[in-house]
């Protein structure tokens, strides 16, 4: 059973202020029942008498005025979200109510609750590690389909499981390790050496496939950043209004209208895409627009998907050399490049554009697929088949991946330390080196994996995490 670890009763709002019908205010903590049966009079009994799980109908007295008439679920410890007693209140979405609700249970003996503090409870009493707990956040912050999968897998726990089977090995290969320094006198060994190896490969092998989906995961978390490159007049302006549906950036035949990065964000099927214009590239020698390119190759740099315009009213010639330029500042193992003959309502003859596949087709990287789509941004003709290219090229990603994918920057920092100590154990067991700095490898191995879930932490990171964490949750 879950003994709370807190002594004082806290309360917040659950539901943002705004328009709705419905607002719910939280109360948590060893006084919760005591303290909501001072401000909820039920027609028959209290709330501290009542079942776990039960709704009552109550009204709500401020002074002599009855203030509002409410519903109130109860949970009982340990079978709550924080693990303690619980009352959530429904009340009317009113701002006034809801404030006037707050004082009234603050009056009675509760406190407002700080940021994340009911799911900080949770983490504390055993009810979710902290992995779990953090997934909370990006649940509610989760705007599409892919960035809810995984949060929600990580909230169900399938990875702090991935992570608790390994580090359990881990453990018990420390232990016998550090019992080898006990007996270091009488120069016994009790791990054995192969399995130590075996072990650590397969740990390795773990951490370093859960750290390669960081940058997917981290993509879906915040948006899929694609870059939308090509040369001046192109097209990539027109291009970005068209994906986003609204003008987000100016419109214009003269040559360097875009000097700067304009980004904006729009879910495609159920992938969360940020798109990103870039001033177009070409030999400038005004100091601004050089500024503005010199951000278009960064971006070009940073972005999992690129979207090189290219123009089809210009020679073939033309066309792979501007295709050229844009594959020279492109990682193709690590980017996808989708070239877009853009001005298709305006080529003309122009016909042999499509040979830029046969270009793309010959640089270095023979494993890369050239992807290639002709549209008008001017007119939307291409831009559907284009945002379903799009949402393809992220489910093959998604589908090409296990169920767990790392979208934490801490977890893949801990993860990247976790893995560094495991190789330096490798390295020692090679080497033949010291029990005494295998077992302290090991042990920062294992606490940076302890880091991830919880087992070991501080509270200074601790506040950090909850600090980003809405009040009431």
């Amino acid at each position: 059973m879950i003994i709370s670890s807190f002594n004082d009763t806290i309360c917040a709002p659950a539901t943002a202020f705004g328009s709705g019908a419905i607002s719910i205010v939280r109360v948590s903590g060893p006084d919760a029942l005591s303290i909501a049966d001072k401000v909820i009079k039920l027609r028959k009994g209290t709330l501290s008498n009542a079942d776990g799980y039960t709704l009552h109908y109550g009204v709500v007295h401020d002074g002599a005025d009855v203030l509002d008439e409410v519903l109130a679920m109860v949970f009982k410890a340990p079978h709550s979200y924080t693990g303690e007693d619980s009352v959530e209140i429904s009340c009317h979405a009113s701002s006034y109510i809801v404030q006037r609700i707050m004082f009234l249970l603050i009056d009675a003996g509760a406190r407002a609750a700080e940021p994340g503090e009911f799911t900080k409870r949770a983490f504390v009493n055993g009810k979710m590690d902290l992995a779990q707990s953090e997934a909370v956040a990006d649940l509610i912050a989760s705007d599409s389909k892919a960035s809810h999968r995984i949060a929600f897998n990580q909230l169900r726990g399938v990875y702090s499981e991935e992570l608790q089977k390994m580090r359990s090995k881990l453990l018990e290969i420390t232990s016998l390790m550090e019992l080898e320094l006990d007996f270091s006198e009488e120069d016994v060994q009790f791990a054995d050496r192969t399995e130590l190896r075996k072990l650590t490969d397969e740990a390795c092998a773990l951490i370093s496939s859960l750290a390669g989906t960081f940058r997917l995961g981290n993509a879906i978390k915040n948006g899929v950043p694609v870059a939308i490159a090509g040369a001046v007049n192109s097209g990539k302006s027109t291009l970005l209004n068209a994906l986003v549906g609204e003008d987000r950036a100016i419109v214009s035949d003269i040559a360097g209208t875009t000097r700067d990065t304009i980004e904006d964000t729009v879910t495609i099927g159920t992938t969360l895409f940020r798109f990103i214009d870039t001033a177009g590239i070409r030999d400038a020698s005004e100091t601004i627009e050089k500024l503005g390119i010199e951000r278009t190759f960064k971006k070009i740099s940073q972005a999992d998907i690129l979207l090189a315009v290219l123009d089809l009213t210009l020679p073939t010639e033309q066309i792979k050399a501007d295709a050229n330029i844009i594959l020279a500042s492109t990682d193709l193992s690590a980017q996808q490049v989708i070239f877009v003959g853009n001005k298709a309502d305006k080529k003309g003859s122009n016909k042999n554009v499509k040979d830029i596949l046969g270009f793309v087709s010959s640089t270095d990287n023979q494993q890369y697929t050239p992807l290639f789509i002709e549209i008008s941004a001017l007119t939307g003709s291409g831009v559907p088949q284009l945002k379903e290219l799009l949402e393809k090229t992220q489910l093959n990603r998604i589908d090409g991946t296990s169920s767990v994918l790392v979208s934490n920057a801490r977890h893949y920092a801990e993860l990247t330390a976790a893995l560094q100590g495991l190789k330096r154990v490798r390295e020692a067991l090679d080497t033949s080196l010291s029990t005494e700095l295998i077992a302290q490898d090991l042990r920062s191995a294992l606490s940076h994996l302890g880091s991830i879930t919880g087992e070991f932490t501080t509270d200074q990171i601790l506040s950090q995490i909850f600090s980003h964490f809405c009040i009431g949750k």
